[in-house]
């Protein structure tokens, strides 16, 4: 019965240790341009963002859209990195909030070899967007 219950203790914390493993991304596959929120070397709780879409979303694009602001002019790129930064500091924001320790661009995770999956917090940053 001592050798029973022993042997169950051992499976449990080898399960409890491999569910609490951390994630990690080989370097030869990270992309820093797709990666918004975290490190690819060790996370738990990967999620995606489309992060053109919250760009889109952003006051400064759409006031870019609405005074039809030339492309290339200067007041275009101060408009675009402000729209650009905003979506950094949401998709942070909602990464914390949510407990995420990684946030990449939508598909990147889905590429990677092996495949890993995340959530998509695309919605909830849309939400914050205009906050």
């Amino acid at each position: 019965m001592r050798i029973m219950t022993t042997f169950i203790a051992c499976v449990a914390i080898a399960l409890v240790s491999q569910s609490s493993l951390a994630l990690s991304i080989p370097p030869n596959q990270v992309d820093e341009q797709r990666v918004y929120w975290g490190n690819t070397d060790n996370f738990d709780k990967p999620a995606e963002v489309d992060y053109k879409a919250v760009v889109v979303a952003t006051p400064e694009y759409q006031e870019m859209k609405k005074k039809k602001v030339e492309k290339g002019t200067a007041k275009y790129w101060i408009l675009l990195n402000s729209a650009s930064e905003r979506a950094l500091r949401v998709i942070a924001s909602v990464a914390e909030d949510s407990e995420f320790d990684l946030v990449v661009d939508r598909g990147f995770l889905a590429a990677l070899e092996p495949p890993l999956e995340g959530n998509d917090i695309t919605e909830g940053v849309l939400e914050n967007i205009g906050k």
